[in-house]
């Protein structure tokens, strides 16, 4: 909450280059690294979701906290319609999290909230709540 305007310009700066973008991400299938070696299929996010991941570990806005068990952020992420302009900047920052963190575990999860639109709603949101 202690945050203002101005320290959050990093992340809120990729909103316009975050609603160009067409394609946040892309399934590189596994390849044979040797013979009877293969690697397991691995997303490459694109620029954007990379400067994006890098940025909100250094402001940082990454909370530690149990996202795995966190229920309310579950409902949220799975709800399309849902009001972000309804819950506070912590809770938007704990989404993030939960996203973020989840990502190191299912490869893709970060690039599939770009490409649903979630990852720009919060950020809009937001913007929102520190221009007003």
């Amino acid at each position: 909450n202690s945050y203002t305007l101005k320290d959050w310009n990093p992340l809120l700066e990729l909103i316009p280059e975050i609603e160009k973008t067409t394609k946040f991400g892309e399934l590189k299938v596994g390849e044979e690294i040797e013979k009877g070696v293969f690697q397991f299929p691995y997303v490459v996010e694109s620029e954007v979701v990379s400067r994006f991941h890098k940025i909100v570990y250094e402001m940082p806005i990454i909370i530690n906290f149990d996202w795995s068990s966190w229920d309310e952020g579950k409902i949220m992420f799975n709800d399309k319609n849902f009001d972000f302009d309804s819950i506070d900047i912590p809770t938007k920052c704990k989404l993030i999290t939960a996203i973020v963190r989840n990502d190191r575990f299912c490869d893709g999860v970060l690039v599939d909230a770009f490409d649903s639109g979630l990852i720009l709603k919060i950020l809009k949101s937001i913007k929102t709540t520190l221009s007003n």
